[in-house]
């Protein structure tokens, strides 16, 4: 018998194509933008640490959707810097928030994109943290309180999906309860279910302006070293009423994407986070590797291991790529 020759079908990009595994498209990707409010609309900011991204004004994000929509954009995900912070962070539930206003201005004009909301009070706090603080403690059940106040005026506002990035304990229950008594319960909820102390956060907190001003998370977000608890999370936020799970950061933890496919039925989602995004940047800047290949690759392998909603920085880029 002949050994085995695996370059048969490797012969041709039809056959190739005939035979892949995997397959990356628009649908599967989510752009996050960082929406400011009190600097005009056309206000735009690039973000040094993250080459291609900017904070932008509500004209200047309508803009920017325009040009991505017509290239194929189906998903993005907004994150909000508001005008004055405060300790409680209540500027993420009024009503004329940065975020409400952004979510109905881009649901009026692309009616058809999948809004996305991300869920935490870190950018509205005037601490920097993810929720109320006694001394140098973060309060998890007061802080669950405004959560859902915050996920239902998204909802109010026009969202169509609400993802909780805070993780506090009980938080999806809380607004899952919060918007059902609302009328909401067609909503869904993608969970940061899986949200792990990272060092690759960088960047993100030039760009959201959310830094804690002291100490740091590693009180509710999870261990680097934790693959197990990753399942216990996942499923008590399945249980609490979550629709989908999130693994944030994604390319060092391709383990724990695959553990969550492989033991909930549910979506599982991944965000490729801007550390991850500014590495290969850098790297691309410096001609050490093609920018559009690695991104692509890496969004691939983030896909393989069982991601179907992956956010990350790269999505405008890779709509002309894919």
């Amino acid at each position: 018998m002949d050994f085995f020759r695996g370059r048969r079908l490797r012969r041709s990009e039809p056959m190739r194509r005939m035979v892949r595994e995997t397959e990356l498209t628009k649908a599967d990707l989510v752009q996050p933008y960082f929406v400011v409010q009190g600097k005009g609309g056309d206000f735009e900011k690039p973000i040094a640490s993250m080459p291609g991204q900017s904070q932008l004004g509500l004209d200047a994000l309508l803009k920017r959707v325009e040009g991505a929509h017509k290239r194929g954009l189906t998903s993005c995900i907004l994150f909000g810097i508001p005008e004055e912070k405060d300790p409680e962070g209540s500027g993420a539930w009024k009503e004329d928030g940065v975020i409400q206003e952004a979510v109905r201005a881009l649901k009026r004009e692309f009616p058809e994109l999948v809004v996305m909301t991300d869920v935490c009070l870190c950018e509205y706090t005037s601490h920097g943290h993810c929720g109320l603080v006694e001394g140098e403690a973060i309060l998890n059940d007061p802080t669950v309180e405004l959560l859902a106040k915050t996920a239902l005026s998204h909802a109010r506002a026009g969202a169509d999906i609400v993802a909780p990035s805070d993780m506090m304990d009980g938080r999806v229950q809380a607004i899952r309860a919060a918007l059902d008594g609302e009328g909401h319960a067609d909503l869904p909820i993608v969970s940061y279910a899986v949200k792990y102390a990272s060092s690759f956060y960088g960047p993100f907190r030039e760009a959201a302006e959310g830094a804690p001003s002291f100490g740091d998370r590693r009180s509710h977000q999870m261990d680097p070293a934790n693959r197990r608890e990753a399942l216990r999370e996942a499923e008590a936020d399945l249980l609490e009423g979550a629709d989908a799970v999130m693994v944030k950061p994604a390319g060092a933890y391709l383990d724990v994407i695959r553990d969550l496919y492989e033991n909930f039925a549910a979506p599982v989602a991944a965000y490729q986070v801007s550390g991850e995004y500014a590495l290969i940047k850098a790297a691309a800047e410096r001609g050490w590797l093609d920018e559009r290949a690695v991104a692509h690759e890496s969004l691939l392998a983030i896909r393989r291991a069982g991601a179907k909603m992956i956010l990350s920085y790269f999505t405008e880029a890779m709509l002309d790529e894919i």
